[in-house]
């Protein structure tokens, strides 16, 4: 049925989504990015940090004459603000960075500006309440519970490895090395917690695809909708080509009373010609076209009754040597020779049949007006 979404949804109905801010996202792959560059940072740069922490305790923790004469908390503070600020902000804005990227990247390279604009329906109770109660939401709840069971089964393997380790800490070694232990096991746990959730990611994803996709299929209507919009409806396009039909008579109604006959290519040219010998010594171009202007000229010829001749070779010949109210050229005056002869026993009553002209190869050209290779 024509009401069904039954269709793909087309490009442009695709484009329109996304200036709508419905375009592809994914929850699951920016939490993961997140902490995938929160674990990549721990571990390449948080020594940075665990050493100006070092350092600032270190000159927070030693009294001696020179710091009781010159007394100064808050430069130590500043030191450690100093010293701690600059990764945390590298981290911050590298996980804005990371997340910002990928889901540009889902959306086919597209920002939606529109997206953090504030909509009326994300605080609207009823909307919320079916979102939480609707298919939506069940989704989520499904995800939800195979998160925690995934991300618990990573933390309980990561805790049967490195609890003994944990636990064994403060214990005679020296604090700088269990530090550094410590830090190492955090960040194979943000690891292991962020591999969890790309895997999350990689089953969200096929899953939001499908669910846009149906979201935007269309209908029968609205594909036919859609195509009249963008190529124009049959009946304007109609009318377009009845009004450049008219003008096109208008421009050569009178040369093709004057016409004793058209040559035709048969679709794309005509061209309608006359011999007088008391004006000229040779046939005459009156008129010419291609396109709705030969269409023109073909129904002109109808009404009129002026004999249409199929030679396309020679149309084109014609067409492209020869300028309306011009004489024909002298190498087409044999070819010419035998269409008006042919003509004449036709108004003579006679049923003569038709005459194989011969073109000139060096003027026979293709419908481009290129000479034909094919004439070689």
């Amino acid at each position: 049925m024509s009401g069904e979404k039954t269709f793909a949804p087309s490009e442009k109905r695709l484009r329109d989504a996304a200036k709508n801010g419905d375009i592809l996202r994914s929850r699951e792959l920016a939490t993961a990015v997140a902490v995938l560059v929160g674990a990549a940072w721990l571990k390449f740069a948080g020594p940075w940090m665990l050493d100006a922490m070092a350092r600032a305790a270190r000159q927070g923790l030693t009294w001696d004459r020179a710091a009781l004469e010159d007394f100064a908390p808050g430069k130590l503070l500043a030191n450690l603000a100093l010293g701690v600020l600059p990764p945390l902000l590298m981290l911050a804005v590298g996980v804005m960075l990371a997340v910002t990227v990928s889901q540009v990247g889902l959306a086919d390279g597209r920002w939606v500006g529109a997206n953090l604009l504030p909509k009326g329906n994300r605080i609207n109770p009823l909307s919320g309440l079916k979102r939480m109660f609707g298919a939506q939401g069940w989704i989520e709840v499904g995800k939800g519970f195979v998160k925690v069971l995934l991300l618990g089964a990573i933390a309980w393997n990561w805790g049967s490895a490195h609890l003994h380790g944990m636990l064994a800490l403060g214990r005679g070694a020296a604090l700088s090395g269990q530090l550094m232990q410590a830090w190492d096991a955090l960040t194979g746990l943000m690891f292991a917690l962020a591999m969890g959730l790309v895997v999350i990611a990689l089953v969200d994803f096929p899953v939001q695809w499908l669910r846009r996709f149906l979201r935007l299929r269309m209908s029968q209507q609205e594909v036919r909708d859609e195509h009249k919009e963008s190529e124009g409806s049959p009946e304007k396009k109609a009318a377009i080509r009845g009004r450049q039909r008219q003008l096109a008579m208008g421009g050569v109604a009178k040369a093709m009373r004057e016409a004793q006959f058209v040559l035709t290519n048969p679709t794309h040219f005509s061209v309608a010609m006359a011999y007088d010998p008391d004006k000229a010594n040779a046939p005459v171009v009156l008129a010419k076209g291609r396109g709705e202007k030969a269409l023109a000229m073909r129904e002109l010829a109808r009404e009129l009754d002026v004999p249409m001749l199929e030679y396309p070779a020679l149309a084109r010949s014609v067409y492209f040597t020869t300028r309306e109210n011009q004489v024909i050229r002298e190498e087409l005056y044999a070819a010419i020779a035998g269409v008006l002869a042919f003509v004449f026993s036709l108004k003579r009553g006679e049923r003569p049949a038709a005459p194989a002209v011969e073109v000139p190869v060096a003027l026979r050209f293709d419908a481009d007006g290129r000479l034909d290779p094919a004439a070689y």
